[in-house]
């Protein structure tokens, strides 16, 4: 494994030599990236004679022209070779700049151009930490995933007493270790997930559809994905960017999921049913657009069941989530679908709770397994779907101990 550890320009900076060395006693490869304002506090030398790898210090380090072209693009292949981004100390204006997608320096273009973990440890004056802009910073990299390694309070170095000391470095060490291994946790697996909501025409302009925006099943595959498995993504019409997946097959009707769901099942080792796909479909779409004249009355009918139906057609092998998205009788309606349509496990929404849910970057609910409840407090959807994908590699495990 090999991480870079970016370190920024703060007096705790020379803690830093000491998280290197201990990451190496773990079989860590590292390699530090350091700002210009950490140069002023510990040299370079420190961190090359400790770890053996190149130092970087700035994005143009070199002075003829093929060398510079080559640090030109050095992020690239720093950012494609790493197993994670560590930044210890890791300063309010590297957060700030992190939040914001500035790059203009090597750490923070790494930052930008890495689909590794990242894992900061911030640490500053107490003022500053507990200064709005930062705790809004803090809250936008934790929504994207950032795992941040809380400050300790007491002493600091500006003669304050408060939060903002950096963290003890075994527990940075803990932290990072702990995020290596979920990492790896589904390397080698093939995870077809689907999100967002089916569009089912009346008339060339308008459609039967719902609310679902599709963020919890892109927020699970972005998670998949850093945990090392392949992953291919089917959505359904939504307005999100999707994260670097195998497989991107966009859908828009009931059918068209179906079709492509079904198609790529047998590939699949676990299989993530998030989409929203629609109860009923208008049974002869009008060929022009339908004139306001008077009352309308649509005839419709049911869609397939795709989730019952990869149920059936699952292998013993395979691992099926679904989704349950409840407004009343919540665990017996869940517990009901998890029988009927052959779960592994079902992950269960109470959409009536306002600021939740549908359009929401927050989520809460129960995984309801057949041995048990797994609750999940309301947290944002990348944090919630580390905590189903936490319970998918639980069955996996489980499932591989039967086995043997």
């Amino acid at each position: 494994m090999k991480i870079a550890l970016g370190v920024t320009g703060g007096i705790a900076a020379y803690k830093a030599a000491e998280l290197a060395r201990r990451l190496q006693d773990r079989s860590v490869r590292v390699q530090v990236v350091m700002t210009a304002a950490a140069e002023e506090f510990i040299r370079p030398l420190t961190f090359a004679a400790l770890t053996g790898e190149k130092v970087i210090t700035g994005m143009f380090d070199q002075h003829d022209s093929k060398s510079a072209l080559d640090s030109s693009v050095e992020h690239i292949s720093v950012a494609q070779g790493i197993d994670a981004l560590v930044v210890a100390p890791a300063t309010a204006a590297t957060l700030a700049r992190f939040a914001q997608g500035f790059s203009e320096d090597f750490l923070s273009t790494l930052y930008l151009a890495t689909t590794a973990p990242v894992i900061v440890a911030p640490a500053m004056n107490v003022n500053m930490w507990r200064h709005p802009a930062t705790q809004q910073n803090l809250a936008t990299l934790r929504a994207r995933g950032v795992t941040i390694v809380q400050p300790g309070a007491g002493y600091l170095a500006c003669g304050m007493t408060g939060e903002g000391r950096l963290a003890e470095v075994p527990e940075i060490v803990d932290a990072v270790m702990e995020r290596l291994e979920q990492n790896r946790e589904l390397q080698g697996e093939q995870v077809l997930i689907s999100a967002g909501p089916t569009y089912e025409p009346i008339d060339p302009v308008r459609f039967l559809g719902n609310r679902s925006s599709g963020k919890m099943g892109y927020a699970l595959a972005e998670c998949a994905l850093r945990r090392g498995a392949r992953v291919t993504l089917v959505s359904g019409p939504v307005s999100l960017t999707p994260p670097p997946v195998d497989e991107f097959v966009p859908v828009e009707t009931s059918a068209e999921m179906r079709s492509a769901m079904l198609k790529r099942q047998g590939d699949a080792s676990i299989v993530i049913m998030t989409a929203a796909v629609s109860d009923f479909s208008v049974a002869t779409p009008a060929a022009h657009k339908i004139k306001r004249e008077g009352n309308l009355h649509l005839e419709l009918e049911p869609t397939p069941d795709v989730l019952a139906e990869i149920g059936v057609r699952r292998s013993p092998e395979q691992l099926l989530i679904g989704f349950a998205a409840e407004t009343e009788n919540l665990l017996e309606n869940a517990r009901r679908k998890l029988e009927r349509k052959h779960l592994d496990a079902i992950v269960l929404n109470d959409v009536s709770r306002p600021g939740i849910g549908f359009s929401s970057d927050r989520n809460a609910g129960q995984i309801v397994t057949h041995d048990g409840i797994v609750e999940i407090p309301e947290m944002s959807k990348l944090d919630m779907a580390g905590r189903i994908l936490d319970a998918v590699a639980k069955l996996r495990h489980n499932a591989a101990k039967v086995t043997v």
